[in-house]
């Protein structure tokens, strides 16, 4: 006799690695889960007794979040899983399986999701727990276990009131992981979706070529009301300082801005941060947020040069518009955060450099640098294998977008070596002119990325002092020093952890499967920040 829902409860597990803040995506999915009468846990690895804590939970299904570099991993990941237990669904979901849903194939992946995942994971759910046929799920591609084939099935239409999702069940990843519990900052966002068209964002893909939708319904806010409520829901019960926004852009909406900074500091008051949108911001926006509580706002430069940034990055946004936002920013005592990418089709060393120069001129504090990732789907992957350069296969993609450049070009060790120093002379704007011999010697990539690294970390340290005294707090544990040199010996411990655990992995594959399993453990991201 089937089971009805109300009968049985599916157990879903998300098993994830550590990443540098806690994740929204598994946040929202477990809410989703949870109000439809399912069970949900997490477990992060690197974890010695992992294996047996999921044999323990015993779960339904196991859902993995995917990045392109991460892919390979994470099947891998699986695989072991499979092995101890045969009867487990495995669904992978993220932006690779979007972008890149072939990867269905791979053995031991039972099912992909394609785009937003919350209505799809509960509609397997619940005909799973009904002992009801889930191959033709929207969202979902399915491979039968039996005969191997593949149910390729279409998206469904975007979630357009984000109020109705309820908020984020944060419970789910700091049962799991402590670490992101105890922290002072906590990650929040308003909206999903964005209007712009650059082409090394994921967005355009997304909106255009998953979706096919337009702008009014793929970008959507939630209401103050709606996010203000979380916020302090999170502080009621954890250990909340600093709001730190991940929207792609905070000013997107003149009205919601305007209430948002009414009511922001009568009903929550904590310090926050923000990234705003050169080209849509207006001294006005800065002194609201200002009076708000913001502490830190980051606009993205991403490159100097007119055509780099407005005809091969479509950021439609000119080089006044950037100084202008940086220094209504700086004017009004806001720490000024940048973004930058390097690594262009087309650009020149020369163009990087004015990268540097341009930071500089506009006062930056607190300077990121990523190297451009042509991914699957992407506008700029189309561009760069149009203009004749080598893409590497994704096999070999680099795990973090801060670590090398997957593209073959002449000056590609250039690139790596001001990577690494592009924060460091943008601070200590002397060492610009001696860029040019700096980047050359390709043996010092190595140095650089240590150099690189803990630069980074003194920046957060930098940043969270600012916070702290926006809040008031005050003590040697909130110097920058001492911050920094504390941030280092906790991350210290973590990476060594992480060494042990994938030289463990690669031992097991090789017994398992006669192969090496690429671990990539994160490189500077458990050293180092990423916003």
């Amino acid at each position: 006799m089937v089971q009805s829902v109300a009968q049985r409860r599916m157990k879903v597990l998300f098993l994830d690695e550590y990443l540098p803040q806690e994740m929204l995506g598994i946040m929202w999915l477990s809410r989703a889960i949870k109000d439809a009468g399912h069970e949900t846990k997490a477990l992060f690895v690197p974890d010695k007794d992992w294996v047996a804590k999921v044999k323990e939970y015993n779960p339904d299904v196991v859902c993995y979040s995917v990045t392109t570099g991460m892919h390979v991993y994470l099947a891998e990941l699986n695989q072991r899983v499979k092995a101890e237990l045969p009867h487990v669904v495995s669904v992978f979901g993220g932006p690779h399986t979007t972008f890149t849903p072939e990867y269905i194939e791979t053995p031991g992946i039972d099912i992909i999701c394609r785009g937003e995942g919350e209505q799809a994971i509960v509609e397997l759910l619940d005909r799973m727990a009904a002992g009801a046929d889930y191959s033709d799920v929207q969202n979902l591609w399915v491979k039968d276990r039996k005969t191997g084939e593949i149910a390729r099935n279409p998206v469904r239409p975007l979630v357009q009131n984000l109020d109705d999702l309820g908020h984020p069940d944060r419970d789910v990843i700091y049962e799991a992981a402590p670490i992101y519990r105890d922290s002072d900052r906590k990650v929040f966002v308003t909206q999903r979706g964005c209007p712009m068209n650059c082409s090394f964002c994921f967005h355009h893909a997304w909106k255009k070529k998953v979706y096919n939708s337009n702008n009014k319904e793929y970008t959507r806010k939630r209401s103050v009301d709606h996010i203000i409520a979380e916020i302090n829901a999170v502080r009621a019960k954890y250990n909340l300082k600093f709001v730190h926004f991940v929207d792609d852009i905070f000013n997107l909406k003149n009205s919601w801005l305007e209430e948002f900074c009414e009511r922001y500091p009568k009903e929550v008051g904590l310090p926050f941060d923000v990234i705003l949108m050169a080209n849509l911001t207006t001294e006005r926006h800065i002194e609201l947020l200002r009076k708000a509580g913001c502490v830190y706002a980051r606009i993205a430069i991403e490159a100097a040069n007119d055509h780099v940034r407005n005809a091969i990055f479509r950021k439609n946004t000119t080089r006044q518009q950037l100084i202008n936002a940086s220094q209504w920013i700086t004017k009004h005592g806001i720490r000024l955060g940048s973004l930058n990418i390097l690594g262009a089709p087309g650009a020149t060393i020369e163009d990087e450099l004015d990268t540097v120069r341009l930071n500089v001129e506009c006062g930056v504090d607190h300077p990121m640098v990523s190297l451009m990732q042509p991914y699957p789907m992407f506008d700029i992957t189309d561009t760069t294998q149009q203009m004749g350069y080598a893409v590497s296969s994704l096999d070999q993609f680099p795990v973090n977008f801060r670590r090398s450049l997957p593209v073959e070009s002449d000056q590609k060790h250039q690139i790596e070596n001001l990577h690494k120093l592009f924060p460091l002379a943008v601070r200590n704007p002397w060492m610009v002119k001696y860029l040019p011999k700096l980047i050359k010697p390709k043996w010092m990539y190595r140095p650089y990325l240590i150099l690189f690294m803990l630069h980074a970390e003194y920046l957060v340290a930098e940043q969270s002092g600012i916070y702290s005294r926006a809040q008031g707090l005050s003590g040697p544990r909130y110097w920058t020093w001492v911050d920094f040199l504390y941030r280092l010996s906790t991350k210290g411990v973590l990476r060594v952890y992480q060494v042990l655990f994938k030289k463990f992995q690669r031992r097991f594959a090789a017994r398992a499967r006669n192969i090496e399993v690429a671990l990539q453990m994160g490189d500077e991201r458990v050293v180092a920040h990423m916003d």
